[in-house]
């Protein structure tokens, strides 16, 4: 009986959508004993694919088949919104504006708590002089961090910056007179990440206040040679053989022809 109850389903489903957007009887899909739902085809903009779905049933020894519930579900070709990702995994660099907060997660593998020295109020070195020195930590916190940077975060940072546009691999370094690493203007950072990069502060260098490596490069090089000499202004074009007619306050140009003729 559940099955034959086409026309219950297709009245709960118009009840639902309204008569222009149930259409056709797509199938049948038997649920459970007594238990059945039918499929009619949405005729709804924007839900292509997609079927209203009735589940009627009957209850044991009863002859009267009732409405369990009316959904909207999507068909084998339906048109689904893509999958949803989190917004922290949607963040790319450069998204972040004023007002904006990005903290890091407490599990972030790119930093590590800073240990402190029982009994004192300051955070003292990491790791603390009681502990062995740790290979690869890439160096001392300073006051009021609570966590520094991991062997993760910096190796991530410093393939990061190495494979990017103030790397080795760049037309501006190519065309450069020499590297970064000779050049006077270069700031070299502190801990291990010193040991490959440092910060440019030559002004007229399109690198300035950013970090680049030992062996960038561009025309701004502090030892560059073979640049421009200064300008040289060269002497004015003097035409002593034409004139031109100009005219003068209250005297038309033909008065000051004709005058210019008289006297000659």
């Amino acid at each position: 009986m559940c099955v034959m109850a086409s026309d219950l389903a297709r009245a709960a489903a118009t009840e639902m959508a309204g008569w222009d957007y149930v259409g056709q009887h797509t199938g049948i899909e038997a649920d459970g004993d007594r238990v059945v739902t039918h499929m009619f085809e949405c005729l709804q903009p924007g839900y292509v694919g997609w079927r209203w779905a009735v589940t009627v049933a009957r209850a044991s020894r009863s002859k009267l088949v009732t409405v369990s519930e009316v959904v909207l579900l999507p068909g084998p070709g339906a048109l689904l919104a893509p999958e949803w990702v989190p917004w922290r995994d949607r963040v790319l660099p450069g998204d972040l504006g004023v007002g904006d907060l990005l903290p890091a997660q407490p599990d972030d593998e790119r930093l590590v708590p800073v240990v402190a020295s029982e009994g004192d109020d300051g955070l003292q070195d990491w790791p603390s002089v009681d502990e062995p020195s740790l290979p690869g930590l890439p160096g001392q916190p300073e006051a009021g961090q609570v966590r520094v940077l991991s062997a993760i975060g910096r190796d991530d940072t410093a393939e990061r910056w190495y494979t990017g546009a103030h790397g080795p691999d760049t037309a501006l370094t190519r065309s450069a007179p020499a590297q970064c690493a000779t050049c006077g203007f270069l700031v070299r950072l502190g801990g291990p990440l010193g040991a490959v990069f440092g910060v440019c502060a030559n002004a007229y260098a399109p690198e300035d206040g950013r970090v680049v490596s030992f062996d960038h490069g561009c025309g701004a090089h502090s030892e560059a040679t073979g640049g421009p000499g200064p300008e040289r202004t060269a002497p004015p074009i003097i035409d002593e053989l034409g004139y031109d007619l100009v005219d003068q306050p209250g005297v038309s140009v033909e008065e000051t022809v004709f005058e210019n003729l008289d006297h000659a």
